[in-house]
């Protein structure tokens, strides 16, 4: 029998995650439709509606139901505007792992909204699932990503060399591809003590490496 996650909502002081649902489809696209995240993902670009439909529809719960991961839209509390996106993948059962993604909004970034909900993501997984390590891989120049990274308490295992690929825009508009490395994190559940003390101003994106 296949393992799933189940369909829940995480509650912090500031934030909602919780499932993506239809409300969700023109602040999903306006979202991924920034250049920062373009240049960091391989979301697709331009990013539509209807992709963004196509994701919350059918994406998102065939990867739940395999098993494979889950999809988590970041709302503010107060206002219960979509602020980001915390992804699971590469989910071992067997060995209750998952790699850890996370999107924050441009209109959301210097709020420390990345960092709270990834801590908080953590805390459910290791706490409530079970699981036993929470893996993540910032591409080499993406400093904000790898700040989030540190302050959620994660140490640094490596680095993939080539092993990813980034975007560079242009000045006629069109992106062009760059390889570059991949930096891998861990967390396992001793590396929470502690981490949630100091969370302030940085977000990121981690690399989306499989979305279509």
């Amino acid at each position: 029998m296949t393992s799933t996650f189940p369909n829940i909502s995480i509650s912090t002081e500031r934030l909602v995650l919780r499932p993506l649902d239809e409300d969700d489809v023109p602040a999903l696209a306006e979202m991924m439709n920034d250049e920062q995240v373009a240049a960091w993902t391989d979301v697709p670009q331009p990013f539509t509606q209807e992709g963004a439909r196509t994701w919350i529809t059918e994406y998102a719960p065939v990867e739940r139901a395999a098993g494979r991961g889950l999809d988590l839209a970041v709302t503010e509390f107060l206002t219960q505007r979509l602020v980001g996106i915390v992804q699971l993948g590469k989910t071992n059962w067997h060995v209750r792992s998952t790699e850890l993604s996370y999107i924050i909004a441009p209109w959301a970034r210097g709020e420390g909204y990345a960092s709270e909900a990834a801590l908080a993501t953590a805390q459910w997984l290791f706490r409530d699932q079970k699981f036993e390590r929470l893996e993540l891989r910032t591409a080499a120049d993406n400093t904000a990503s790898q700040q989030v990274a540190q302050k959620i308490g994660c140490i640094s295992e490596g680095v993939l060399r080539n092993a990813c690929i980034a975007h560079v825009r242009g000045e006629d508009g069109t992106w062009t591809d760059v390889r570059t490395d991949f930096i891998v994190w861990s967390l396992l559940p001793e590396d929470l003590e502690g981490a949630g003390e100091h969370l302030a101003g940085s977000d990121g994106f981690t690399s989306f490496t499989d979305w279509n």
